[in-house]
């Protein structure tokens, strides 16, 4: 480990998802996703967004590829479009979409970049949403049967696998609360859904293994949950809320059963999955590999939604354009409480970022210095926890360009480099070039605003 405390061999990478920049949602045998039909319904997006052109990342992969060239990335986490790969959900291949993806990582292999391949980042066939989704146990053979047929054209090509970003927020964000895509609003489906979820990352391990897979890992968000108050009923709904977005997805990856007290809370209210024998075995599979998504923390008090209990309260001090407060020591607090209390071997920050209000300005330059000091605090809390012991092997920002941000649409900016939507160009914000000061030095330079700066792209 360098005296600036990042190992040899550090991965400083950024991170996109398939829905979210690719565009192209109906050409060459892609079929519909649960995106592109969310996406279409009327009051469903800010704007009336749609991911149909997106970045155009499908036709402009070359010229992101080259920009990633030109910040120094060793890394690049991006997501596999499920039903580019396989129309229906199942069966029939489609080989265009899968030479999209051969061509993209050759394109990172030769640029020296790392692939870091996500098989599910929330965009489920249509096709098998309308045999059930998530909720429907068929679908997890389905998921093994679509990591098989990626891993058997890309395992000797990509060296780190992640089966499913986030499948806390999916479940309840797109099945319990009904704002993403299925559009779901039953905290019994979303529960069901995580299950199996679950189930299919860990009936996907030994499938990935067997194809000759990479590193093996799953990426999850963690959220410190943290009081309001001193009250009990306040720390009781922080300790419910931490049990519901963590320890009911860390609990059965790495010890092989639901957290106790959140089952049985649950149970009391019907909700608790339908989980068969060899299940919970199953989901522990052994992986190499933890990536954790850290966006802010949660301050919880006891509340009166259904079905935890609780409510989020806002807390002063700096807010990111979503609303999200800027806490850099809850990202210490996520990955010390992780690697202790779970262990696993090797620890990423799979997703860090921030929406700030970016413009390009009359020179040309998109001078984002919010960003720049938001990333500089987490950098140096992500500093702090290698030299208390964590295994931190990479850390991936949020995101390499703007993008379709979900029921936000184009309205929130999270890349590090500036997206035109009308005319597609791309311009490095300041942000892009701080962060190739870090991947150049392996996290030893903090440079100020005035000194990045590059050729425009």
């Amino acid at each position: 480990m360098s005296d600036d405390g990042f190992p040899a061999g550090f991965l400083w990478g950024a991170a996109t998802a398939a829905y979210q920049i690719e565009g192209a949602w109906a050409e060459e045998g892609r079929g519909p996703s649960i995106w592109d039909t969310f996406s279409h319904l009327p009051g469903r997006i800010a704007a009336g967004d749609t991911g149909d052109v997106a970045c155009d990342h499908y036709h402009r992969w070359r010229e992101d590829v080259a920009i990633m060239r030109e910040l120094g990335l060793n890394a690049y986490r991006f997501s596999v479009s499920w039903s580019r790969v396989l129309p229906e959900g199942t069966g029939r291949v489609n080989q265009r979409g899968l030479d999209f993806y051969r061509q993209l990582v050759e394109a990172l292999l030769e640029a020296a970049i790392e692939p870091a391949l996500t098989l599910y980042h929330w965009d489920l066939p249509q096709a098998l949403q309308d045999r059930g989704g998530w909720r429907n146990r068929e679908t997890v053979g389905a998921f093994v049967e679509y990591a098989g047929v990626v891993a058997d054209a890309l395992a000797d090509r990509v060296p780190m696998w992640i089966t499913h970003n986030e499948p806390s927020l999916h479940a309840s964000v797109g099945h319990a609360l009904g704002v993403y895509a299925p559009g779901l609003t039953d905290w019994g489906t979303s529960f069901q859904a995580a299950h199996h979820l679950l189930l299919s990352h860990g009936l996907a391990v030994p499938a990935l293994r067997a194809a000759g897979a990479g590193k093996i890992g799953i990426t999850l968000v963690l959220e410190p949950a943290e009081p309001a108050s001193d009250e009990a009923a306040d720390r009781e709904a922080a300790e419910r809320y931490e049990q519901y977005l963590n320890g009911w997805y860390l609990d059965p990856i790495f010890r092989g059963r639901y957290p106790e007290s959140l089952w049985s809370w649950l149970a009391a209210r019907e909700l608790t999955p339908v989980v068969e024998d060899g299940d919970l075995a199953a989901i522990a599979a052994p992986i190499d590999f933890l990536g954790a998504n850290y966006y802010h923390r949660r301050v919880t008090a006891a509340g009166a939604d259904e079905p935890l209990l609780l409510s989020e309260i806002d807390v002063p001090g700096e807010v990111t354009e979503m609303g999200w407060e800027v806490c850099p020591r809850a990202l210490y607090d996520v990955l010390t409480t992780v690697a202790r209390e779970y262990r696993p071997a090797e620890l990423f920050v799979t997703e860090n970022g921030a929406a700030f209000r970016d413009v390009v300005d009359p020179d040309g330059r998109v001078r984002d210095a919010r960003r720049i000091a938001y990333l500089s605090a987490h950098v140096d809390a992500a500093r702090s926890a290698l030299r208390d012991g964590v295994p931190l092997r990479g850390y991936f920002v949020w995101s390499l360009l703007d993008n379709f941000q979900w029921a936000q649409g184009y309205s929130k900016r999270f890349g590090v480099v500036h997206v035109d939507y009308e005319t597609q160009r791309r311009t490095v914000k300041d942000s892009g070039w701080f962060w190739r000061e870090l991947a150049r030095t392996n996290g030893a330079q903090h440079p100020g605003v005035a000194s990045v700066g590059g050729s425009a792209s």
